[in-house]
């Protein structure tokens, strides 16, 4: 049997002390210690060379490990993932080769994190990606929505974030003092003006954007939005996932900005903001995009921010209706209820087009409702 590990150097000399008395039986002894020959060869050899010390256990490291990370470039590792602690091993090897550093593989850089205590289980466990569809091109969706809120010393905070769908770009973060309509219009008359109109803007079903309440029915924002000539999609009830790009570009925002961090004002938290916007759109490689900075993947709208809203206009073969106190409209002795933002703005009456007495109800290129007046 095997040596009890406590007692192995005292019974190593005991054998070896015992096995070099004239006349020993070595091979009896060998099996009263409960070791092989070769072992016990191995011993006697190596006391006949250093004593005692001989007896020790050696190490199994070797003396020079070619493939050994060279302690410059873990320093350099090890710099680049303070200044950024939830990247990854993905991450940190493609920001050092932009760096132009020599190529460390994510494998080796994990392997460091982890010998330096600087990855934890419930860390790999939010770094897991989402599988989700992206849109074709820049602009042709963006995502937008408050990051819940925080306080800072003299107010409370609201992060307003807008996303391109397909870049993952971050179109603006504003710190916001709250959540209205006006608030927010005036940030992304700013962005407009910037980066011009996207096609489509997705948002849940909240204020200001929507009507938790009434879902699908239009707000002071989204009519604004519709009169830009921008569609507007709202997220299905309780399945945050429809706006998924938003839901996981705030997880980083929390772990990357907001978690165990506090602000004294709304511009300290702007001028947070503002540099982890930088650092994300211009350094951070997403995974989602192959390594690469979502900076490089966006362009800017061709479609520019008007400094007048258009004339709202139909087609000649639709039937205009304004839309009266109460947000409803009357055809033909009926009252139908739409929104009441809407109230003193044309809708157009347009047949459905398969069904005789069917009629859509549009707002310039949004859908609001079909009715029927068959009864």
């Amino acid at each position: 049997m095997p040596w009890n590990v406590k007692d192995t150097m005292n019974l190593r000399e005991e054998f070896v002390l015992l096995a070099r008395q004239d006349g020993a039986n070595r091979r009896a002894l060998c099996r009263r210690f409960g070791i092989s020959p070769q072992t016990a060869y191995k011993w006697l050899a190596r006391y006949e060379q250093h004593g005692r010390e001989g007896l020790l256990d050696r190490t199994t490291r070797p003396k020079v490990s070619p493939r050994q990370t060279p302690p410059n470039v873990e320093h350099t590792v090890l710099d680049l993932r303070l200044k950024h602690p939830c990247w990854g091993g993905r991450k940190l090897s493609r920001r050092l080769q932009d760096l132009g550093h020599p190529h460390v593989a994510p494998s080796t850089i994990t392997s460091i994190l982890h010998r330096h205590g600087l990855i934890n289980p419930q860390a790999s466990e939010a770094a897991t990606p989402w599988q989700r569809f992206e849109h074709a091109a820049p602009n042709d969706l963006w995502q937008m929505d408050f990051k819940g809120y925080v306080h800072t010393s003299e107010s409370i905070c609201h992060p307003l974030t807008v996303l391109d769908d397909h870049s993952r770009f971050s179109l603006g973060i504003r710190a916001c003092s709250e959540q209205r309509y006006r608030t927010v219009q005036a940030h992304l008359a700013d962005i407009f003006a910037r980066y011009g109109l996207p096609v489509r803007i997705n948002t849940d079903n909240g204020s200001p954007w929507g009507s938790s309440r009434e879902p699908g029915q239009l707000t002071e924002l989204a009519i604004w939005l519709i009169r830009l000539g921008i569609h507007i999609s709202f997220s299905r009830p309780y399945h945050p996932q429809t706006n998924g790009k938003e839901e996981r570009f705030h997880r980083s925002l929390k772990a990357e900005v907001l978690q165990g961090r506090g602000f004294h004002s709304l511009v300290q938290a702007q001028h947070a903001f503002d540099h982890w916007r930088d650092v994300y759109n211009n350094q951070r490689p997403h995974e989602a995009l192959h390594m690469a900075t979502p900076s490089t993947r966006y362009r800017i709208s061709p479609r520019a921010y008007p400094e007048q809203l258009p004339d709202i206009e139909y087609s000649p073969d639709d039937r205009g209706v304004i839309v009266k106190w109460g947000g409803e409209i009357k055809v033909q002795g009926r009252r139908f209820k739409l929104s009441n933002p809407l109230r003193g703005y044309p809708v157009a009456i347009r047949p459905e087009g398969k069904t005789e007495g069917l009629f859509d109800v549009f707002f310039i290129h949004h859908k609001l409702m079909q009715i029927d007046l068959r009864a």
